[in-house]
């Protein structure tokens, strides 16, 4: 199948002040991330806070300009893009961000909120955009009467609900969830969920959803994608990586994820210290330091990004856990 989405080292970095009279750092928010999605497939981004994925969701759905790399929406290049081909990739790629609280206009209707893509995308009429909303609500399991009403009416898993419909009233190529659940109650999560698995179905729509809960990328993901301080650190089908993980710090994220039923003879990996100041990144593998199973090596050569197996994994001794 023809990808949906392809990014090539894509990568963003950003200018900040270190404070009077000390100049200016660059952080490296995303550097070099390179994937391909298609169609009703789901690629999940796991890791930190501060690890990227946050940046990764706003340089896919074209908020903020790429430093470096290539980007394409349906086989367009963003890069050089003319104005109408940007405003057919923006009605392409749409997102669902992370507080239903935050997301949606309190002073606006949630009938004119979810109205709103197709009377700024389309020439569609006042009563055939209401048709169409309503539809979309039907589907989200909101009720007719619920067109009138305003957000703070509604409970957080409902918002999120009417994000997702406003998300998909466009039927984009492309959608992007950055941490779409983690707000919620454990028990709406589930429900929000499969409301997500569902409409991917119906629409064949590419996800990539963005995730700190490794639970939750199991029961959605296709792919996964884990990142460290901005870099990818392993890639490959989501079965594979839960069943053997190749990377030491993928290996720890998995060993930390509360299980129902855990292996008493499946080693815990801990690592110990912090994420790295991102303003003064350590040499070499950007891991070496927490790392259990780092060497001289690891200290000085930065491991480049290889096929190993099924997967794509940055580490120098990734053979040995296979």
């Amino acid at each position: 199948m023809t990808a949906v989405l392809t990014a090539r080292d894509l990568t963003r970095h950003y200018q900040v002040s270190r404070g009077l009279f000390k100049g200016h750092a660059l952080v490296r928010a995303l550097n070099g991330v390179s994937f391909e999605l298609e169609a009703g497939k789901t690629l999940a981004v796991v890791g930190e806070s501060g690890c990227g994925k946050s940046t990764l969701a706003r340089a896919l759905t074209l908020i903020e300009e790429p430093t470096a790399g290539s980007l394409q929406i349906a086989g367009t290049e963003v890069n050089g893009a003319s104005k109408a081909e940007r405003k057919q990739l923006r009605r392409d790629v749409q997102m669902v961000f992370q507080s239903p609280y935050a997301s949606l206009n309190p002073r606006q209707k949630i009938g004119d909120q979810l109205a709103e893509p197709l009377l700024i995308n389309t020439s569609l009429s006042k009563a055939e955009r209401r048709e169409k909303v309503q539809a979309m609500m039907q589907q989200v399991g909101l009720r007719p009467e619920h067109y009138q009403r305003y957000p703070h009416m509604f409970s957080g898993g409902q918002r999120q609900r009417i994000a997702l419909a406003r998300a998909m009233m466009l039927q984009p190529k492309v959608l992007v969830a950055d941490e779409p659940t983690s707000a919620l109650d454990v028990s709406i999560q589930a429900q929000v969920l499969n409301l997500f698995m569902d409409l991917q179905k119906e629409f064949n729509t590419a996800y990539v959803f963005i995730s700190h809960n490794l639970a939750v990328v199991r029961h959605v993901a296709d792919q996964v994608l884990v990142m460290y301080l901005g870099r990818p650190a392993e890639m490959g089908p989501k079965q594979d990586i839960y069943d053997r993980p190749l990377h030491p710090y993928t290996q720890a994220l998995l060993s930390a994820t509360p299980a129902i039923h855990p292996d008493p003879l499946k080693p815990k990996i801990r690592i110990t210290g912090e994420l790295p100041n991102p303003l003064n990144p350590p040499d070499g593998c950007a891991f070496h330091k927490r790392c259990p199973y780092a060497t001289e090596r690891c200290g000085k050569e930065v491991p480049a990004f290889r096929q190993v197996g099924t997967r794509q994994v940055a580490c120098h001794y990734a053979e040995q856990f296979l």
